[in-house]
């Protein structure tokens, strides 16, 4: 008897032990948002091989199909329509599934390169501003603030409008999203980075101005570069999937999520999920990002590292 209950007393310890252990771990990693972003990707990546179909095949005999666990009856009173579709179709009857793998590869591709090209662009406006100072800081910083005193949406509607819209538009407006968020943040770091004893003795050296900004400037922000990279993703990706919901963004019949949301909203009372599923993984994907760049912010941040 009480070798029994020791023995339960053990297992009870260790799963204690695990519990409190994968607590401490979660609060110290970000393993949901990662495993999501991950999945995520994987799903961008192999969607040529493991998706169920095409991104464009259409079944006008399968017309906003149920999902599986929905379907009862309705494969019997379309016996025509052979492709079961796991998520449902569209008001086309394209499958929901497939349109979603595909739909991943826009959203990545999309935010990720626009978020590069603002962190360049923005980056280096930050070291010119904040190295030279006196009037070209200046007009930097009225530059800034000037653009982000328009509306975004209303701008990005008008250049869709006058430009068209392609993928590559789509990129460039949100590029000019991000931009000015890194060029600020680096401009205050490089304004305490100029200062410091080793530029100064760089400059003795005579070391030239673009060798002093790359090679001993630059290196000192790119941890805030990094961390704002991560905070403004999330922010990319529901930009790019409001201005394709507003009709402003990607093109049809290009799989984007925010352009499902758009064309399953006039059925959403009677087909529902051609609305929800997209709207479900653009949900996963900015919360992920957005929790990532808050543990990258505290990482990188000695005040805030959470231990």
């Amino acid at each position: 008897m009480a070798e029994g209950m020791a023995a339960v007393t053990t297992v009870a310890q260790r799963s204690r032990q695990v519990v409190v252990g994968g607590w401490r771990l979660m609060r110290r990693w970000p393993v949901i948002p990662a495993v999501i972003l991950v999945g995520i990707a994987m799903m961008a990546i192999l969607a040529t091989w493991i998706a169920p179909q095409g991104p464009y095949d259409q079944d006008l005999n399968a017309r906003n199909a149920p999902p599986v666990w929905q379907a009862g009856t309705w494969y019997e009173e379309h016996p025509k329509v052979q492709q079961r579709y796991f998520l449902g179709a569209d008001y086309v009857g394209r499958d929901l599934l497939s349109r979603i793998m595909y739909g991943a590869r826009i959203s990545l591709q999309v935010s990720g390169i626009a978020a590069l090209a603002g962190m360049t662009i923005g980056s280096g406006l930050g070291l010119i501003a904040g190295y030279f100072g006196g009037l070209i800081d200046e007009f930097i910083m009225r530059l800034v603030d000037a653009w982000l005193s328009l509306p975004f949406i209303l701008v990005a509607m008008v250049v869709a409008i006058v430009l068209g819209q392609s993928v590559a538009i789509m990129m460039g407006i949100l590029a000019l999203m991000a931009w000015s968020s890194f060029t600020r943040n680096v401009r205050a770091e490089v304004l305490s980075l100029k200062t410091r004893d080793y530029v100064s003795l760089a400059k003795i050296s005579g070391a030239s101005t673009p060798r002093i900004l790359i090679a001993h400037i630059l290196p000192g922000v790119v941890n805030t570069m990094v961390v704002i990279l991560a905070l403004r993703l999330g922010g990319l990706i529901m930009g790019e999937a409001t201005l394709s919901f507003l009709g402003a963004g990607i093109p049809s019949p290009t799989p984007a999520w925010g352009l499902m949301v758009s064309e399953g909203k006039d059925y959403v009372d009677t087909a529902y999920w051609t609305s929800l599923f997209p709207g479900i993984f653009i949900f996963l994907l900015v919360m992920s990002w957005n929790f990532l760049g808050d543990w990258f912010r505290d990482y990188m941040d000695p005040r805030l590292r959470q231990l």
